[in-house]
């Protein structure tokens, strides 16, 4: 039997269900892209029909779709993909007003490629690009900001049960499977607005039934937060090495965070030596899934796995008995609290990165901690006024650099001062720009040179002629003028921290 998803897939826009002014909004930036010439984002939980959207949109514009996958392979060749399709002039591919509607699935993924430069280059393409581009993501606030703030943002909700529940009974009736109406809505209602996973589910019951009925749905449970509770139980308490790594299998979350629960769930039952162990293979897992982070490669999280598994089992001394209140864990919390101040952090770093040419980590590993430092509470003031100024910095960036309040007048007045200096700085840099209409229409006015009469201009050229046969007497001594010549010409413009200096 084949996949009713792939099957049932909408092909053209009117057939997306669930999400009307999401799906209008899409259609409207299509129509509209010659005009606005913007990339846009797609967002929203799995299983909603963002992808599908796309494809539908693509087939209703007549365009032909080139899809890429950033989970695929390394961040540089997906980037490289994107660029040449994206680059590609209108007059030279097929489809209406020859474009080309350029697919990037998965694109948060992104964010884990950060420090190699794939976030910056792909926000860099589709500010150039010459063709539409959707970007769907799952987790929106994962794709930096500077990402974000260069598309335009189309959200995709959960799919509500009373349009779930017409998609399923119309597959019915295609496939020709009798149904109770109770069962299409009790799938409706067991997937939590994924309207992918009911269509699966619907297909698997379909399958092992002549009349899809009430008592024949048994859909798997999609609460992953009692599975990990049991989970956790079995892996700290009951299971062997073996069982432990079998059970994980039925988890429904990621090593990464898996070992999130783990590492704060086990110290209340381990002690000692136990728990001890317990660490050194949870150690072992972040080390290999930081290769996954730094490779992307996905093959690594199997060892990642074993050792937060088998290990921790392995771990155990003697029986664990009773019962233990597991909860999820606490850098969760931290992470929701400290949301606010990260985002700042981050856009603040992609800034500073983009502008010395180094990655975000390191800015804020190194750069960040100098530079906080040297200006703590803004007690240097011209040095707080000038890294405000070469990072374009507001008041709550500044607050959270220097650690003064953002509302204070001294951080107000430092942002002012910034500005004030950035306006200067734009007209130095422009060179002699302003003032050669000046110089054209004083050259024009008369025989005068430099507003003298040609007799005063005589007697400074003897004096000009008098002055130079003195300093070329032999002596290799240049003028003063010469000197203060060269300590007068500015310097190249520097970027960054050595503006500070």
């Amino acid at each position: 039997m084949t996949d009713w998803t792939e099957t049932y897939r909408p092909t053209t826009l009117s057939e997306v269900r669930g999400n009307n002014k999401a799906r209008d909004k899409l259609e409207e930036w299509a129509k509209s892209w010659d005009d606005h010439r913007k990339s846009v984002i797609v967002h929203g939980s799995p299983g909603v029909g963002k992808t599908s959207a796309a494809h539908a949109l693509a087939s209703d514009m007549g365009w032909p779709v080139m899809e890429l996958n950033a989970s695929d392979s390394r961040g540089a060749d997906v980037i490289e993909k994107i660029a040449g399709e994206a680059a590609k002039s209108g007059t030279l591919t097929a489809g209406e007003a020859g474009r080309r509607l350029v697919i990037l699935d998965e694109a948060d993924n992104f964010h884990g490629n950060a420090d190699y430069g794939g976030s910056r280059e792909v926000t860099r393409v589709v500010k150039d690009a010459n063709q539409p581009i959707v970007l769907v993501a799952n987790e929106f606030y994962d794709m930096s900001n500077s990402l974000r703030n260069a598309c335009e943002t189309i959200e995709f909700r959960d799919v509500s049960k009373r349009s779930i529940v017409p998609v399923l009974r119309d597959i019915c009736r295609r496939e020709g499977v009798e149904f109770e109406e109770e069962a299409l809505e009790k799938i409706a209602e067991s997937t939590s607005g994924d309207l992918r996973s009911a269509v699966n589910d619907l297909q698997a019951v379909a399958e092992e039934a002549e009349r899809l009925t009430v008592e024949d749905v048994v859909t798997s449970e999609r609460d992953t937060t009692e599975g990990i509770f049991d989970f956790l139980d079995e892996l700290i308490k009951e299971k062997d090495a073996e069982g432990a790594l079998r059970a994980s299998y039925d988890v429904d979350e990621t090593p990464d965070k898996l070992l999130n629960w783990i590492e704060d769930n086990v110290p209340k039952d381990y002690e000692g030596a136990e728990l001890a162990d317990a660490y050194g293979f949870l150690s072992n897992a972040d080390r290999w899934l930081g290769r996954v982070r730094a490779t992307q490669d996905y093959s690594y999280w199997r060892y990642a796995t074993d050792n937060m598994t088998a290990g921790v089992a392995a771990s155990r001394r003697g029986d664990k008995g009773g019962w233990t209140r597991y909860g999820p864990p606490s850098y969760w919390s931290k992470l929701g609290r400290t949301k606010g101040t990260r985002n700042t952090r981050d856009s603040i770093a992609e800034r500073i990165a983009e502008r010395e040419g180094t990655s975000v980590a390191t800015v804020r590993r190194e750069i960040l901690p100098f530079l906080s430092a040297m200006t703590h509470h803004c007690n240097n003031r011209d040095l707080t006024v000038r890294m405000a100024a070469a990072y374009d910095l507001d008041e709550s960036e500044v607050s959270f650099v220097t650690g003064s309040g953002k509302d204070t007048n001294k951080v107000e007045s430092i942002v002012e001062d910034a500005a004030e200096l950035k306006a200067e700085a734009a007209v130095e840099h422009s060179g002699n720009a302003f003032f050669e209409a000046e110089r054209s229409s004083a050259d024009s006015e008369g025989p005068a040179v430099d507003g003298k009469s040609e007799e005063e201009s005589d007697e400074s050229d003897e004096q000009q002629a008098l002055t130079a046969t003195g300093a070329d007497d032999g002596s290799g001594t240049e003028s003063a003028s010469d000197d203060a010549a060269e300590t007068d010409e500015p310097d190249d413009d520097q970027s960054g921290l050595s503006d500070f200096f």
